[in-house]
């Protein structure tokens, strides 16, 4: 079986622009923990999940460093503070999501798709074709399919 036969192809979707209180509200009202980010043109642009929404309540880590004659030594790179900072005071859609998304082709096979979800530890992957979300499968799609075996 491939892609196409068990994903979602009604996808629930976000815009960049769209508010990260449209995102919860979204994600509460379908029951899903996760939605592609798209374009006007329907290419996929990132995933907003439950997991980049803790962002908003977790602590600030700070980098360990050490100094040096005056100098700041960062034992972790010091960009990973502005990251954070953005998730935690996101307004928009765009500066909470998740931009390095796994996605899959939409003839790929089910093994291989739940091989990607398995290795990466994800509960979703957007299937795309010529980059453009067709839609999304997950975990529970997968299942459905070893049900009906």
């Amino acid at each position: 079986m491939l892609a196409r036969d068990i994903m979602t192809k009604e996808v629930i979707t976000v815009h960049g622009e769209d508010s990260i209180e449209k995102a919860i509200k979204l994600l509460l009202e379908h029951n899903v923990s996760g939605l592609p980010v798209i374009d006007e043109n329907h290419k996929l642009k990132g995933i907003i999940t439950e997991g980049d929404l803790i962002h908003r309540s977790k602590k600030l880590h700070i980098p360990t460093y050490f100094t040096i004659l005056d100098s700041y030594i960062f034992l972790e790179n010091p960009k990973t503070v502005e990251d954070q900072i953005k998730k935690m005071t996101a307004y928009k859609v765009e500066d909470m999501m998740t931009t390095k998304v796994i996605s899959v082709d939409y003839e790929e096979t089910i093994e291989e798709i739940a091989t990607i979800m398995a290795n990466k530890n994800i509960n979703r992957v957007p299937v795309v074709k010529e980059e453009k979300l067709v839609g999304i499968v997950s975990r529970r799609d997968i299942i459905k399919v070893y049900a009906k075996k």
